[in-house]
């Protein structure tokens, strides 16, 4: 017997994005994504923002499982933002893979110089 293939992050990712975008103009009564896809985008990046802090909290305590889960919860609701703001997994693909085999301080810099030195 052999064991379970490992699931492909990417796969589940785009797997995920496709039940969102159906769900986006659900029930909000029945649908949590709709409901929040219906209370808009300050409350969506607010719980980007959450799940951020609880990511990032889990990491600093060295709570592996604990990252684990607010990892997947941030993604989710990451994913959630794309779907209520229009974006798509391909285009921030594509944007990742623009970057590839460029240095991250080269990135950061050209950025910085394509916004007048501004954040």
């Amino acid at each position: 017997m052999t064991a379970p293939a490992e699931p492909d992050l990417g796969t589940v990712l785009l797997r995920l994005a496709a039940v969102l975008e159906a769900r986006r103009g659900g029930d909000p009564a029945t649908s949590y994504v709709a409901r929040l896809i219906g209370a808009g985008l300050t409350r969506i990046v607010q719980k980007v923002g959450e799940e951020a802090v609880e990511t990032v909290i889990a990491g600093a305590q060295t709570d592996r499982a604990g990252l684990v889960r607010e990892s997947a919860d941030l993604l989710f609701h990451l994913l959630v933002l794309w779907a209520a703001a229009g974006v798509s997994p391909a285009e921030v693909a594509a944007e990742l893979a623009r970057r590839e085999g460029v240095s991250g301080l080269a990135e950061k810099a050209a950025r910085d110089t394509n916004r007048g030195g501004q954040p």
